[in-house]
């Protein structure tokens, strides 16, 4: 976190600008590079794994560009069919096929002084390919069944989760026309290299799906919370906000427990804890973390029995109105209540850096963790005594 204010202001106030919320490092460097790209005309190439919100990177690099007050033509490759596409790129004229009983624009013209996003660039066909490389150099192109030259300017920004390179090799995408896309390569981070903004967003989507909906929802436990973000999430962001409305929607927003979240997301998803452990170490090692995960596996399954237990001996409520003001545990920075899931946590890390010594490395692998989310769970549980021993 930024240690000026000033600084840490203008952050905040970039980000929400551009509608991309998170604290981890690959964020931060994320917003960066779309602050140094935006000013400029250059074509960028975002890639990502599907649901990471590349569209959203689009959106705000347009937002951020010179070009913020001209329009921003989004156009899914992959949706429209191969045989009208060049005609909803380039447009037609009158007559240049059956149907065509007048000229009509097409996304490029409709992006004039704009910004046009192409996503899923790798499912162009290679004839349009060619045409959209033209446009790329010379900065013109021809209506379907047209003859005149049109001069365009219009910013191109292009996406894809397919591996580019990839495809290049196959013959399935040009390399020309990939060079030029390429100038400026933008990755987005997939959920699990993020996995700290994980809260963050919960209580994004959480606060906004009730806002719109008029429910009125009391929040997630600690541990449901802990279990959300050790989660698997192949399909990223756009999965874990279906997940999160799923979820407030079929529990008639009481609050989220493990007990509750465990219908919608299976054990198995929950990295970490689960056997088998790796081989590759000593056998008396091996056999003091099998049994330590084993306990730990335990001790989980009796908390959400007990907290399923005491929910299941509880009225259920109507949903009441929205309240206009959103409660605490949604504010993007402040930390939800916690239950005996975070004291075990805790515990769990207090023993593994006692084990190791304080050694931060060898106390993540312990614990199944990334070591920024052990130091990240250390600031939070004040364990800074325990971690007195140097790292390798």
């Amino acid at each position: 976190m930024p240690e000026n204010d000033e600084i840490y202001q203008t952050w905040r106030d970039v980000q929400r600008d551009i509608g991309i919320l998170g604290e981890s490092e690959a964020i931060r460097q994320l917003i960066e590079t779309i602050e140094q790209v935006a000013p400029t005309d250059i074509s960028v190439l975002i890639t990502g794994e599907s649901g990471t919100g590349k569209e959203l990177v689009g959106r705000a690099i347009h937002r951020r560009s010179r070009r913020r007050d001209k329009p921003l033509i989004t156009v899914n490759c992959g949706a429209i069919p191969e045989g009208i596409l060049e005609s909803e790129l380039f447009g037609h004229e009158k007559g240049s096929f059956t149907g065509a009983v007048g000229p009509r624009k097409g996304y490029f013209e409709l992006a004039a002084g704009g910004s046009i996003f192409l996503d899923e660039i790798g499912e162009l066909p290679l004839p349009l390919q060619v045409k959209l490389l033209r446009v790329l150099e010379e900065r013109e192109f021809i209506r379907v069944g047209g003859t005149a030259v049109q001069q365009i300017d219009v910013r191109i920004i292009a996406a894809s989760n397919k591996d580019l390179e990839r495809e290049v090799r196959k013959g399935d995408f040009r390399q020309d026309l990939y060079y030029r896309l390429n100038a400026i390569h933008i990755a987005v981070p997939s959920l699990h290299e993020r996995r700290e903004d994980i809260p963050i967003l919960v209580r994004k989507f959480a606060a906004e799906f009730c806002k719109e909906n008029l429910i009125e929802f009391k929040g997630f436990t600690g541990g449901a919370m802990h279990w959300l973000t050790e989660s698997s999430w192949p399909g990223n962001i756009r999965e874990l906000r279906n997940l999160v409305e799923k979820v407030i929607v079929m529990e008639r927003g009481e609050e989220i427990d493990e007990a509750a979240l465990a219908k919608y997301i299976t054990p198995r998803e929950t990295p970490g804890t689960s056997l088998p452990v790796p081989l590759n170490r000593p056998k008396d090692e091996l056999e003091h973390e099998f049994l330590f995960r084993v306990l730990l596996e335990i001790k989980s399954e009796i908390a959400q029995l007990r907290e399923l237990i005491v929910s299941a001996g509880l009225p259920r409520h109507r949903l009441g109105p929205w309240r206009e003001h959103l409660p605490e545990e949604y504010k993007i920075g402040e930390v939800i209540h916690t239950d005996s899931v975070s004291d075990m946590e805790k515990e769990m890390i207090r023993q593994a850096l006692q084990k190791t010594n304080g050694n931060k490395r060898k106390a993540a692998s312990l614990l199944g963790m990334s070591e920024r989310t052990l130091y990240r769970k250390i600031n939070k549980y004040g364990l800074r005594d325990e971690d007195r021993g140097e790292d390798e």
